[in-house]
Formats: C-alpha cells, structure tokens, sequence
C-alpha cells in the first residue's frame, strides 16, 4: 500500500480509501447498495486497517446517518487508535423534513458536524466534504462555516465533491481572498470509460494542488467483469437494482473487451485491471473502494500490486480516449511550440528525466 498527501496539506492517506456506502442499508436507494450491519461491516474495516488502509470516507446521508453510526462503533469495537485513521466525511443532502435540512449554508453546515460527530463517536473529523453544489447559498458563506468548524478544531481539513472546476477555483480564489481554509480535495467520479473530468477538472487540479478522491472506480459494477454484451450481471447484483452512475455501455464494453485481455496475461481480475488503471493516473490521490464482502474487498486490495507496462496503458488510453473538444484541441494546437521550447530547457530536459 502506498500513501499520497492529502492535496498540499502534510498528511498523507492510503491509495485506497475505504468507502462506506454499503453500511446500513436504510431506505431509499441505499437498500440497494448494500445492507452491511455491525459485524460485517467491522470485518471490512478490520481487514482494509489490516492491508494499510489509513482512509475511510462516509457520508451523512448514507442510510440516513446509519452508515457514519456503524463506522464509529466499528473503530471503537476494533480499537482502533485514532491517530491512525483519516476519517472524512460530507454535508450538503437532505437529512430532515424540514426546508433548511440540506444544502451548504451556515446553518445546515453548522448542523450537520454535530450531528457526523455524534454520530462517529469523534470529537472530530479530519476532512469534511461539501458533498455537491449549492446553488441557493453564496460561496462564501460555505467556506465561511468550514472556515469556523476549522477553527473551533472540530475539522481539520475541508474538501468538496461533484463541483465544476470554475466552482472550484472561485472557492479558492475567495479562500485566497478573505484568508480562509480552502479546499485540499475534490471528490469525484472517474473511471476507465468515464474519463470526463480531464478536460477541466484534472488540469485544475494539478494546477491548484488539489487530491482527487475518486467514486465509483468501477462504475456501479459496470467494469467489474461480471457484465459485458452478453453478460447482465448476477441476479441482485448492483447495476441490476441501481443503474447508477450513468455510463456509455458500449465505450464500457469496448474498455472491458481489452482489460479482460489484459487481466488474463496477468492472472488477474478485470476489476484489478480497472483499479490499477485509476492508480496509474498521476491526478488520482486514493481510489474510494467500497464491498459487500471480505473477498470482494481482497480482491480490489491486490489492485495496488498490479504494474501496468507503457503498453497495457497504451491500450487502455486508445480504447477509453476522450474525443478532441474545443478548446481543448486549440489550446493543443497553440501550446505545441511553447512545450517544445521548455523540453529543450535544461529545466525541462530535468524534467522528463
């Protein structure tokens, strides 16, 4: 296991990341993605520790609290001390009945730590998460709550998910601005046939120095090997009950055709091939993996084992390539003589040593 800072910050977080979504099972959708109670769940979170997982991410609103409710017990049970652990988790969806139980202003951010840390059994969380966009409260007064929580000590870093990267940098610029905390991460969906965020969000990122926390590595199941053209995946299974999140099924198909040609030279599953792509990528600072059982998470886990030759990634770049959109292809095609000049730079002969 390998272990990346958590965006510029000093503290560094496993490549994998365990995920929690499958804790509970209460109403709605999360039924669907599983139903893992006390004791299954405290079996995962002792074998991701066991691997050197360091990471684990939840959210409010999975099953309704009952997810973080699990979590928390599950390392208490376990003893797990806590300095050991980076513990996120995230804010923004409805948890009550009533209008202001949702969203990212003050008075729904301020809320909802109580009510995770309660919950985990914490007197705090090391990254807290605006779990999406809110268009009814003003940026500031998002970053202005994080901002305090950072303060009053009960965060100690602060992240976002499923935010466009203009969203993003004005956040930043504000952070920059007012001198508040500013985002270190970004919670995204990202996949071998889901590569949609390179053309904004992946350069932001390298240039603003933000981690990349990716969900659904394996697309709901989509890219676990189970489905293809032919294939429909077991009775129960997650695509099957939850066809979520959405995904070009014949560019998945056409990715999971050269992984499974992969995965076999190497004695590996296709998901593996999958993971380890997603661990190869340079932006990507931990993979959120979550599992219905020891063996599925196992199996994700020997992920970070697989190397991935010039070759094998030049095949999974050709299958999975975004095709050229302005500006990208202009900015390409404008930039191509500066990038030269620098590569000829001692600099930038340093560089691509």
């Amino acid at each position: 296991m390998r272990y990346n800072q958590l965006g510029r910050t000093g503290v560094f977080v496993s490549e994998l990341c365990l995920g929690t979504m499958t804790f509970g099972g209460t109403g709605g959708i999360w039924q669907h993605i599983g139903d893992l109670q006390q004791n299954d769940a405290e079996r995962l979170i002792g074998r991701a520790i066991d691997a050197g997982i360091n990471f684990i991410d939840t959210a409010d609103v999975y099953s309704s609290g009952v997810s973080e409710q699990i979590t928390g017990q599950a390392l208490r049970n376990l003893k797990v001390p806590r300095d050991s652990v980076v513990v996120a988790t995230k804010v923004f969806g409805q948890t009550g009945d009533f209008a202001n139980a949702r969203g990212a202003s003050r008075y729904h951010v301020m809320d909802g730590i109580k009510a995770s840390l309660q919950r985990l059994q914490l007197d705090h969380v090391d990254l807290y998460q605006i779990h999406g966009f809110d268009p009814a409260t003003p940026i500031e007064e998002t970053l202005r709550a994080l901002d305090t929580l950072v303060q009053q000590g009960h965060v100690r870093y602060i992240g976002v998910s499923n935010w466009a990267a203009w969203q993003i940098v004005k956040a930043l610029g504000i952070s920059e601005r007012l001198g508040l905390a500013r985002f270190d991460t970004l919670q995204a969906y990202y996949t071998i046939a889901g590569r949609d965020l390179e053309r904004e969000l992946v350069p932001m990122l390298k240039s603003e120095g933000l981690g990349l926390m990716v969900w659904s590595p394996l697309a709901g199941g989509l890219l676990s090997g189970k489905y293809g053209r032919e294939q429909q995946g077991e009775a129960g299974s997650r695509r099957t009950t939850f066809d979520f999140p959405p995904v070009d099924r014949e560019r998945a198909f056409d990715c999971v055709d050269v992984m499974r040609a992969i995965a076999e030279a190497k004695g590996v599953s296709v998901a593996q091939i999958a993971l380890a792509w997603l661990l190869h990528q340079r932006a990507v600072m931990s993979v959120i993996v979550g599992a219905k059982r020891v063996e599925q998470l196992d199996d994700n886990i020997k992920a970070t084992q697989v190397e991935l030759g010039a070759d094998d990634l030049a095949k999974l770049d050709e299958v999975s390539r975004l095709p050229s959109e302005y500006p990208g292809w202009m900015l390409e095609r404008q930039g191509d003589p500066r990038r030269q000049q620098i590569g000829e730079t001692r600099k930038g002969r340093e560089g691509a040593g």
